[in-house]
């Protein structure tokens, strides 16, 4: 009995594992079956969307190929150039508004570095490019796009190597461009975590890794990894960060790192080139007067483009191949786009309205024009006010405390009516006004001499040139200090048709010499008076104060 029933058991035994056997078979032979199935219908469905494709767009279209086809940076290509093109690169940062070329620039010059003599980058050199506002970071480590990062065992999908307990380092950008050139935009805006990590690894050239999980002693740990570990991933590229902020605004530390160079905004007539260049490669006829109009309406050459893909579609509904005044007139209108700021031009001699130079936006020349007036005041009560300007600015706070200063255009103007007043000019018996017209809020020392020879013409009556514009800061004593944006000023003078300009004499006049204007040095401001009202102002005797005229408005500046 009892042998029946071990039979009758183990019978029952081998038929539900015979059962269950055949119920896993059958399972591995149907699952990859549906598996591939499922698979291949996603690949049929990426195919079919890889088949769909939309015209290239015009702005790609018209994207430089040739380091001659950047429009109006020629200088700064020639420093770019100078940075990479040769056997020792360095890191550089380029400034400048968007939509001038930078990124352009930068993979045209790494293809030309790659062709110099003695250049460390090989033919296959990459150029990784990144958005800095976009670089996803996680504070634990877990993803970093940009630096790399450590899958460690307990993270979802770790694979074998997980279940073995082995952590798996991934690479990130700066390892991708290793031997290249990382391209960071707007690298400004890059989380200052993400930037400490970022100047660790150009210090480095290398990435370091660490993990909780590693244990170098683990014999199921493959040896790339031990050695990614022990001595980093290669991180050795040149860095190329883009940024449309002023200098000051990026870290120290960065900056001490790297070369820098300025692309500038592209004048009115150089986007009229983009957007003749645009409207060709579009197949259409766009008249040089017409673009000249997209010119003074956009701010960069993507703005061009943009102008010009849209009055491209208007044209094409309508069956034309030529852009029409009115297309274009039309797309300003729905499009809101303001005109640009247009440099005044040579004027007739007037008392009291001097042309000076500014800097403004991203280091961008321009003539800006300030008038004075002298009326005759109580003796001894004259005052002086200034209009169009920042009176003061706030510096910060510090123990509790907001810290603010006077505008140093107010206190420059302040410096000029000290100085006239030791000329032997009666500042106190008049009441002077100096305005910058269009209520810009113009700060900086740079407009000090503009402001001395203003007030001197108002109080004397007598007419400023009007072919000359002039910048410096000035001390009570009467000289004439160094200003920055020179280069910048000199070129807005030239725009504007202007046949002089006067600048101070520390500002290294040398270097202007082959400009088309004539670039006079000045020591003191009694040299600017005697320049621009073409007398020897010592000789003066002060008349009855002369009304000055109002001048054309200008945009907000920033004067250096």
């Amino acid at each position: 009995m009892a042998v029946a029933l071990m039979l009758l058991q183990l019978t029952v035994t081998v038929i539900v594992g015979l059962y269950f056997y055949r119920q896993l078979r059958g399972q591995e032979r149907s699952e990859p079956g549906r598996r591939g199935h499922s698979h291949a219908r996603e690949m049929e469905k990426l195919n079919a969307l890889r088949r769909i494709r939309l015209s290239v767009p015009l702005a790609e279209r018209v994207r430089p190929a040739r380091l001659e086809d950047v429009v109006g940076q020629q200088e700064g290509i020639k420093a770019l150039k100078a940075i990479l093109c040769g056997p020792n690169p360095q890191h550089v940062i380029l400034y400048g508004p968007p939509g001038v070329g930078k990124t352009a620039a930068a993979r045209l010059v790494l293809e030309a570095a790659k062709r110099s003599e003695g250049t460390p980058f090989q033919a296959n050199a990459p150029f990784i490019e990144m958005d800095a506002t976009c670089v996803r970071f996680d504070e634990r480590a877990i993803a970093d796009p940009l630096i790399g990062s450590v899958h460690d065992p307990i993270y979802q999908g770790a694979g074998q190597l997980g279940i073995n307990g082995v952590p798996q380092p991934k690479e990130g950008a700066v390892t991708r461009a290793h031997g290249g050139v990382l391209f960071l935009d707007e690298i400004g805006e890059l989380h200052p975590i993400q930037m400490n990590k970022l100047l660790k690894v150009l210090e480095d050239r290398k990435v370091r890794f660490e993990s909780a999980y590693y244990d170098p002693e683990d014999g199921r740990t493959p040896r790339y990894i031990h050695e990614i570990f022990e001595n980093g991933l290669p991180a050795d590229f040149r860095l190329v960060g883009a940024t449309t902020r002023a200098p000051e605004e990026l870290p120290p530390a960065l900056r001490s790192r790297c070369m820098e160079v300025f692309f500038r905004p592209l004048e009115s007539q150089e986007l009229a080139q983009i957007a003749g260049g645009a409207a060709g490669r579009a197949g259409l006829t766009l008249n040089p007067e017409d673009a000249l109009l997209i010119g003074r309406h956009s701010s960069s050459g993507r703005d061009a483009v943009n102008m010009v893909q849209m009055a491209a579609g208007l044209a094409h509904g309508e069956g034309r191949r030529l852009i029409t005044r009115k297309d274009l007139e039309w797309v300003i209108q729905c499009g809101h786009y303001a005109p640009r700021l247009e440099p005044g031009r040579v004027r007739a001699p007037q008392p009291g309205r001097v042309n000076g130079l500014a800097v403004h936006g991203s280091h961008q020349g321009a003539l800006m024009e300030l008038e004075a007036v002298a009326r005759p005041a109580p003796a001894g009560q004259g005052q002086v006010q200034v209009t169009g300007i920042v009176e003061a600015e706030e510096l910060g706070q510090k123990g509790g405390h907001t810290l603010r200063r006077t505008s140093m255009a107010l206190a420059s103007a302040r410096s000029a009516m000290t100085l006239l007043g030791m000329m032997g000019q009666q500042v106190a018996d008049y009441d002077i006004h100096i305005n910058f017209p269009g209520g810009a809020p113009v700060d900086g020392p740079s407009a000090g001499v503009a402001m001395a020879v203003a007030a001197y013409s108002a109080l004397n009556g007598l007419p400023v040139r009007g072919d000359l514009a002039m910048t410096g800061e000035i001390s009570v004593q009467g000289r004439v200090l160094p200003v920055g944006g020179v280069p910048e000023k000199i070129a807005a003078a030239i725009r504007a048709g202007l046949s002089t300009v006067l600048i101070p004499a520390e500002n290294d006049c040398q270097r202007y010499r082959d400009m088309p204007i004539q670039v006079i040095p000045i020591e003191r401001v009694s040299q600017a008076l005697d320049l621009a009202l073409g007398a020897q102002p010592g000789a003066l005797v002060p008349p009855a104060p002369h009304q000055g005229l109002a001048a054309k408005p200008a945009q907000s500046r920033s004067l250096h």
